[in-house]
């Protein structure tokens, strides 16, 4: 054994294939599709192959990386646990209901998976967006136990997404309370803020509230929110419309900072 770990990832519909040493420092990666070995530093090259050996599909090229951006060198240098951008749409829910998971025989639905589906259905709207320039991570962790459901970074700027099922519900909105359905007023709009003050205060930039209606039958609203989106899912798209506000390297560099978990300990 030479003492690498190999770490598969899949992003956006690519495959990486990540060499790692012991302290998870990354040293080459496996690009599937363009069938090429990215070597950072030729001193382990034989370990490298060897390693990635069983993952190998054919004929590649073994070289050093295409001229990286400093932000693919920050993003390299991550340890995989500290790496947020993996993290699926919904996360911190997948793993609350892997832990608890609700009774077999429960006569309703539980909520989280109500929450967890309207958040698959943004997360992989948003994540269409990559095409146009965009980046989003998912299920950002806060301390306190809360979290930005989604953070869009693109041309347009930097958005801190909280995702609301509504499905089928008539939504009522008085800011800072939104009614669903025949529940209760909630402070959803202040929740959505806050996330976007945090979010702004760790990356230092000015980060935007959304609030995302996930299939509702019906929306109102009293008065325009004061400085939050309101959008339903079917909107999202429109984001990519927005006036550009970032350069490409803006967008890349602020991607890099905020997947990593360390950006976001003391906000």
């Amino acid at each position: 054994m030479n003492g690498l770990r190999v770490i598969p990832t899949w992003r956006h519909g690519r495959e990486r294939i990540y060499v790692c040493l012991a302290d998870g420092s990354n040293i080459a990666w496996y690009d599937r599709e363009a069938a090429r070995i990215n070597l950072i530093g030729d001193e382990r090259r034989q370990d490298v192959l060897e390693a990635l050996g069983p993952f190998l599909t054919g004929p590649v090229t073994v070289g050093p990386p295409p001229a990286p951006t400093p932000a693919e060198l920050a993003r390299l240098s991550l340890h995989p646990d500290d790496d947020l951008a993996p993290n699926r749409p919904g996360e911190a829910l997948v793993i609350d209901l892997d832990r608890d998971p609700p009774p077999a025989h429960r006569l309703r639905t539980d909520p989280r998976r109500r929450a967890l589906a309207a958040e698959q259905t943004v997360g992989d709207a948003l994540d269409r967006l990559d095409g146009a320039g965009w980046h989003t991570l998912h299920s950002v962790a806060l301390p306190g136990g809360d979290r930005v459901h989604h953070l869009a970074i693109g041309p347009a700027g930097l958005f801190a997404i909280h995702t609301v099922p509504a499905r089928r519900q008539r939504v009522r909105i008085t800011d800072p309370m939104v009614v669903l359905g025949r529940r209760g007023p909630e402070p959803l709009l202040r929740r959505a803020r806050a996330a976007a003050d945090r979010a702004s205060y760790a990356l230092t930039a000015e980060v935007r509230p959304v609030l995302v209606l996930v299939g509702p039958a019906d929306v109102s609203v009293t008065s325009p929110p004061r400085g939050t989106r309101v959008l339903t899912d079917a909107d999202l798209p429109d984001l990519a419309r927005l006036g550009g506000v970032l350069k490409p390297a803006d967008v890349e560099a602020l991607h890099a900072m905020a997947r990593d978990r360390g950006t976001w300990a003391r906000v």
